[in-house]
């Protein structure tokens, strides 16, 4: 029984990061159309906080005589709304970056929020990270420079892209710290639709602030729809149900799926040169992710027995 809800976490949170690794690529062919950076993240907000809404209404319905679901407080609301902000200037840097560099690249700018998430932790908790975060961190950082082809690339990459990728992974990093410490107690659907109001805020003020041209609404049927179910919809819902099922480490390294699949699609569909320099970077982040979370102490005491 305990194997099989392991493995039904493991699917969720495959499936969720698989659906998030898709995203850069649908940003990048919509830009290929001529839309703009406002228009992919508005749209992309809206409709997934109109899918979101008929999920958290579809729940209300079905648990009305059950009392299961345990409505968000006001104080709960406001935390999440707050906590929300980071996750959509987190959309807002990453979608500028991949405007500006491969796709390839972007990814693993965003994955940098595994040093980053040690740094953040080692700053609020006030403690030096174990041997085995700093081991992770280095190869990490190993791995970017051979992921994002440093040593060898002729063609230098846009500054533009590199500073709103490490921000992308700085905002990232915030998102993914209260997100799992934050109004725990309620649906993931509520937590996700707070998130998402909370995102909205900074994405509506800086499509405000930045589309001087009349805007396109053929973006909400030619790519709004993608970018809500891969972006906002399908992924922290999934992800959400996955992770009390794996656990963090098993769940974070499940989660990893998103650096290959993100490459693989740039590969294919926009036709982005990858190295085995760049593979073999990406796979020693990979590594990194599971060294984080593999517990080595636990494992040694039980072949000890």
């Amino acid at each position: 029984m305990i194997e099989n809800r392991v493995l039904k976490g493991v699917f969720l949170v495959a499936f969720g990061a698989t659906s998030y690794g898709m995203l850069a690529t649908f940003v990048k062919m919509a830009y290929n159309e001529g839309y703009t950076t406002a228009e992919i993240t508005s749209s992309q907000f809206i409709l997934g906080i109109l899918g979101i809404l008929v999920i958290n209404l579809f729940q209300k319905t079905r648990n009305k005589n059950k009392n299961k679901t345990l409505k968000a407080s006001k104080k709960n609301i406001f935390h999440l709304m707050l906590a929300g902000t980071s996750l959509g200037m987190t959309s807002v840097f990453y979608y500028l970056a991949v405007k500006y560099i491969p796709v390839s690249i972007g990814i693993v700018l965003l994955m940098q929020t595994v040093w980053m998430g040690v740094l953040l932790e080692m700053i609020l908790e006030k403690k030096i990270p174990s041997t085995q975060k700093i081991i992770s961190v280095v190869v990490v950082l190993i791995g970017t420079v051979l992921a994002t082809n440093l040593i060898k690339n002729e063609i230098p990459l846009d500054w533009h892209g590199i500073m709103w990728g490490v921000l992308a992974a700085a905002s990232f990093t915030t998102t993914m710290f209260t997100a799992n410490r934050v109004a725990t107690e309620i649906s993931s659907a509520q937590r996700s639709l707070y998130m998402l109001l909370g995102g909205a805020v900074i994405v509506f003020s800086f499509s405000i602030a930045t589309e001087t041209a009349p805007y396109n609404f053929d973006i909400f049927l030619k790519w709004g729809i993608v970018l809500a179910l891969f972006g906002t919809i399908i992924p922290p819902l999934l992800m959400n149900a996955g992770f009390p099922l794996t656990g963090i480490g098993l769940g974070s390294i499940v989660s990893a799926l998103e650096l290959p699949v993100s490459v693989t699609m740039a590969y294919f569909l926009l036709k982005e040169e990858v190295n085995m320099t760049q593979w073999l970077g990406i796979i020693l982040i990979i590594l990194a992710i599971v060294i984080m979370n593999v517990n080595f102490k636990k494992r040694n005491k039980q072949r000890s027995f």
